[in-house]
């Protein structure tokens, strides 16, 4: 998976704010293009065609990659790397093991519950929560200031992630929100 661009550019006096300025790749999403869905906050995996589990990875400038893992995409930026590795190495396997139900179809999920990110989705347990059947949002405003007041409505969810049918996606996290009221 590519790392999924933020809507708005970062402020580079404040990399925690984003500013009005709408990143190059995502202006799509005001053009009122894509699907809203809720973004959830928990860890990503995927289940490849082969039937192999990866573990998403981000590898920073200078450090060794781990054995088998799959560059997917470099930050010219940073350096970091984005990539797969395979999950039972991952420091999640244990928990993913746990979130299995054993009938997934290919694709990618989040792993969310009690061991990943402190459980913000509140699940109490480890579960895999298909991002193909992501909640759909419909009340998603596509303006700057409409999206801020959603997103400071909603503190419930970590964001949203629009999805074009070219397959495209932008984000935009209730946390970029709060840093920028």
């Amino acid at each position: 998976m590519r790392k999924i661009p933020t809507l708005f550019q970062r402020d580079p006096d404040d990399l925690r704010r984003v500013s009005r300025e709408v990143h190059p790749d995502c202006q799509w999403v005001l053009d009122g293009e894509g699907v809203p869905t809720r973004k959830y906050d928990g860890t990503c995996v995927r289940l490849d065609d082969a039937g192999q589990w990866w573990a998403r990875r981000e590898v920073k400038a200078g450090k060794s990659a781990p054995a088998g893992f799959e560059a997917v995409q470099t930050d010219p930026a940073t350096g970091k790397t984005m990539g797969w590795e395979p999950m039972a190495q991952s420091a999640f396997a244990k928990f993913f093991e746990e979130a299995r139900a054993g009938d997934e179809k290919p694709g990618t999920y989040e792993l969310c519950g009690p061991k990943v990110n402190g459980d913000p989705e509140k699940l109490g347990v480890h579960r895999l929560v298909p991002h193909a059947t992501a909640e759909e949002f419909d009340d998603v405003p596509r303006d700057f200031d409409g999206l801020m007041s959603w997103l400071l409505a909603h503190p419930e969810f970590e964001g949203v992630v629009w999805h074009h049918p070219d397959g495209r996606m932008a984000k935009l996290k209730v946390r970029d929100a709060r840093a920028s009221a």
